[in-house]
C-alpha cells in the first residue's frame, strides 16, 4: 500500500474590515500561478516563521496592510496538487483590519476588492475556499470570535 504525503509549507490570511453596512472580506486578483483569480492572502511559511508570522509576513508585502488583531481560523484549507502527488494544508488566520486602511498591491497581484461573504464564496475559484469562507464568516462575523482564537492584538 502505497501512502501519499501530507504537506504544510503555506499559510494564507482572509482580512476582514467593518463598514458601517456589513463586513467586507478582501480578494485580490493574481498575477501569477493562479492569474486572474480572486483569492485570499497566501504565501509559503520561510524557515524559522511560525506560520502565523508568514500569515503577518505575506499581508504586509502582498497588501501593505496592518492588522488590528489576528486569529487562527480553527479551520485549514486543503487540496491534492496532482504535480507533487500529496495533499497541502494551508493553516488559515483572519486578520481584523481598520476600515479606512488603504490596500498597496505588489506584483503579485493586479487588483484588489473588499466585497460581501456572499459575493466572496462566487467569485473564488476553489469549493476549499468557499468552504473556508462560510467558516469564518459563521465563527468571525456571525459571532463575536473565541478569545482561545485570538493570537495577537497589535
Amino acid at each position: 500500500m502505497k501512502s501519499i504525503p501530507v504537506n504544510v509549507f503555506i499559510s494564507s490570511v482572509f482580512s476582514i474590515r467593518n463598514r458601517e453596512t456589513r463586513p467586507e472580506v478582501l480578494l485580490l486578483k493574481r498575477t501569477q500561478g493562479l492569474a486572474g483569480e480572486w483569492c485570499q492572502v497566501a504565501g509559503k511559511i520561510k524557515e524559522g516563521e511560525t506560520a502565523w508570522q508568514a500569515a503577518l509576513r505575506e499581508l504586509g508585502e502582498e497588501t501593505g496592510l496592518k492588522p488590528l488583531s489576528l486569529y487562527r481560523a480553527d479551520v485549514c484549507e486543503q487540496f491534492y496538487e496532482p504535480a507533487r502527488d500529496a495533499i497541502t494544508m494551508t493553516c488559515v488566520f483572519v486578520a481584523f483590519v481598520n476600515a479606512n486602511d488603504t490596500v498597496s498591491l505588489n506584483h503579485e497581484h493586479s487588483a484588489y476588492r473588499w466585497s460581501s461573504f456572499e459575493d466572496a464564496i462566487e467569485l473564488v475559484p476553489f469549493g476549499g475556499q468557499r468552504r473556508v469562507l462560510r467558516a469564518i464568516e459563521e465563527d468571525f462575523v456571525q459571532r463575536k470570535p473565541s478569545k482561545h482564537l485570538l493570537i495577537k492584538e497589535l
